[in-house]
């Protein structure tokens, strides 16, 4: 009995393309938006930006260094979301961070995601209470 699964062509490429994204997507997180050949902007949110500078410099470590993605947190493989959490002030505080990838002119979705001449991400950061 053979176990191995066939993948349609179709179904093949769609795999391809998320992995292509989520390349993409890890090399602009990672560098926190500096490798520029992954345009795209970090935006943290009210509650982020009111946290201290230490709990800022955790969170940016933090995001850069996510790695635990799973079927539950990154359903098609393209790296998009991630959970985690930093202690600041002796508290714990839960967060998300999630890229959108944009038209060049930040204005409706990416029609080519995995084209980065055509695509811009913006990489999130909240505090899990305001999304």
């Amino acid at each position: 009995m053979n176990d191995q699964t066939t993948l349609s062509a179709e179904e093949q490429a769609e795999i391809d393309r998320a992995a292509k994204i989520a390349e993409q997507n890890d090399r602009f997180r990672k560098t926190w938006g500096a490798d520029f050949t992954v345009p795209g902007q970090i935006v943290v949110t009210r509650g982020v930006a009111s946290l201290s500078a230490g709990a800022q410099v955790q969170i940016m470590r933090a995001v850069q260094t996510f790695d635990t993605f799973t079927e539950d947190n990154d359903p098609y493989g393209d790296h998009t979301f991630g959970a985690f959490e930093i202690t600041a002030a002796g508290e714990a505080v839960k967060l998300f961070w999630k890229i959108d990838l944009y038209d060049t002119e930040y204005t409706f979705g990416s029609a080519v995601p995995e084209d980065t001449a055509a695509t811009r991400r913006v990489l999130t950061v909240m505090q899990r209470s305001e999304y």
